[in-house]
């Protein structure tokens, strides 16, 4: 009988293998006297990565490229999100968001920025008239690393070297009556090291991920948004060893990070992904009470990063993408897993999406998924098309009309950006496409952790 682990190893084998030659090659290159993969390019100086000719608009199969916005002077853009004609940045390093007209998606016009000193604020959520918005620490700056791939295998709650005055917990925003200038009504304290992300689509709840004093990482937390001015906390959820100050016992083995990056809510399940932890589904039925019905991790021998967990509620299927967090493949290839959740209690991965195989995107920096566009009400969606990031390799849209069989059917490769934002000496130079929200119409915003936004134009 085939155990579910040799099944998720059938599922992801062939991709994997598919990538070998070329990882492979890359290697011998640097070692017939290129700059070694992973090698500083200079004593100090961030890893030399291959950089390939790739033009100012990228390269498009079944997507155009339409205008590309530095976001005025700050193109660290993290989560974007479009409504009454504006879109909303969330930014990395600088501390803030910015505000984009975009009623000609030729021509963005920056017309706010809003931030709190020394805090990042780089997801948010838009529903009707609100903008919420994630506070939190400065991570590049207040952790002790010099490079990206600590932050992803390291307790949050060990990792700061420096604690600076930032703001922590969920801020709320009209956005009716200026949405060019979003005006501050409401900010719940969350006392710890901030909020990752949150899921909100203009309901009663918001499901926000957020670390608290006496936790080793960020976990579930359910915020009552009835009277919008007055949010509060109705339940806290997290996995068994990450109350430290509860004297629970951590159970995630060293260099890997156990952490809820977010949940998405369909009905009343909540899809939620652990990072290196994998992947649980929720009754969340009860807002005081959530359950869990079942817990899915593939890591090992997967190298983890669980990020993005998208619910297909009438398929009774989930996309679950894996981030990619080493340069180079230093760990290996990430996946994004389609899951069968017929059975609230045992979710079964069916298939992985297609790997981009287009060209040597190992040897170009970060390679491998991030985030996937999430269907949110007032947006292009989809239980048949996925749209996906896959930083150096750009935004993919797979077909998944078989979930057993999903295709990619086109794509966007960016270019490398002139210059890196992230303050981290040790990372790679090369496009990190992070997040894509994607309209009824098909343009497609499309952020970049360190090289701006793009407006695209699916065609398919």
């Amino acid at each position: 009988m085939q155990t579910r682990r040799a099944h998720l190893a059938g599922l992801a084998g062939a991709a994997a293998s598919a990538l070998l030659p070329r990882f492979a090659g890359a290697q011998a290159r640097g070692a017939a006297g290129e700059p070694a993969l992973g090698a500083p390019a200079a004593p100090g100086g961030p890893p030399a990565a291959i950089a390939p000719s790739i033009p100012a608009e990228g390269i498009g199969r079944g997507i155009r490229h339409v205008s590309y916005s530095d976001q005025g002077g700050r193109p660290d853009g993290v989560q974007v999100m479009a409504s009454r004609g504006h879109l909303y940045v969330g930014h990395m390093f600088s501390d803030g968001v910015t505000v984009l007209d975009a009623r000609d998606p030729r021509a963005l016009k920056p017309v706010h920025f809003f931030s709190t000193p020394y805090t990042r604020t780089h997801h948010l959520q838009t529903a009707g008239d609100y903008l919420l918005l994630a506070n939190g620490a400065n991570l590049a700056r207040s952790q002790r690393y010099d490079n990206s791939r600590d932050y992803f295998e390291n307790t949050l709650a060990d990792s700061l070297g420096k604690r600076e005055p930032f703001r922590a917990g969920l801020s709320i925003f009209d956005i009716a009556k200026n949405p060019a200038k979003p005006r501050e009504i409401a900010f719940l304290e969350m006392r710890g090291i901030g909020v990752n992300r949150l899921w909100w689509a203009g309901g009663r709840y918001a499901y926000v991920s957020a670390h608290f004093d006496g936790f080793t990482d960020h976990i579930l937390c359910i915020v009552d948004l009835e009277r919008i001015t007055k949010p509060q906390i109705v339940s806290r959820w997290w996995l068994p060893g990450m109350h430290r100050a509860g004297g629970e016992t951590a159970t995630n083995p060293p260099g890997k990070r156990y952490a809820l990056h977010h949940m998405i809510v369909a009905g009343d399940r909540g899809y939620a992904a652990w990072r290196d932890a994998g992947f649980t589904i929720h009754d969340v039925s009860d807002a005081s009470n959530p359950k869990l019905l079942a817990h899915l991790n593939w890591s090992p021998p997967y190298p983890g990063g669980t990020h993005t967990p998208l619910p297909l509620p009438s398929r009774k299927l989930a996309v679950v993408a894996d981030e990619s967090n080493a340069d180079f493949c230093a760990k290996g290839t990430f996946y994004t897993w389609l899951v069968d959740v017929r059975a609230d209690d045992n979710p079964v991965p069916i298939a992985t999406l297609p790997t981009p195989a287009d060209r040597d995107y190992c040897a170009m920096g970060n390679f491998g998924p991030h985030n996937l566009h999430e269907n949110r009400p007032g947006s292009f969606q989809s239980e048949e098309t996925i749209f996906a990031t896959y930083h150096d390799a750009g935004v993919r849209v797979f077909d998944i009309r078989d979930a057993h069989a999903p295709r990619e059917t086109a794509s966007w490769v960016p270019p490398v950006p002139a210059r890196m934002i992230d303050p981290r000496p040790n990372v790679a130079r090369g496009a990190l496409t992070c997040d894509c929200y994607v309209t009824t119409a098909g343009l497609m915003y499309v952020t970049d952790w360190n090289a701006g936004l793009h407006v695209l134009q699916y065609e398919g």
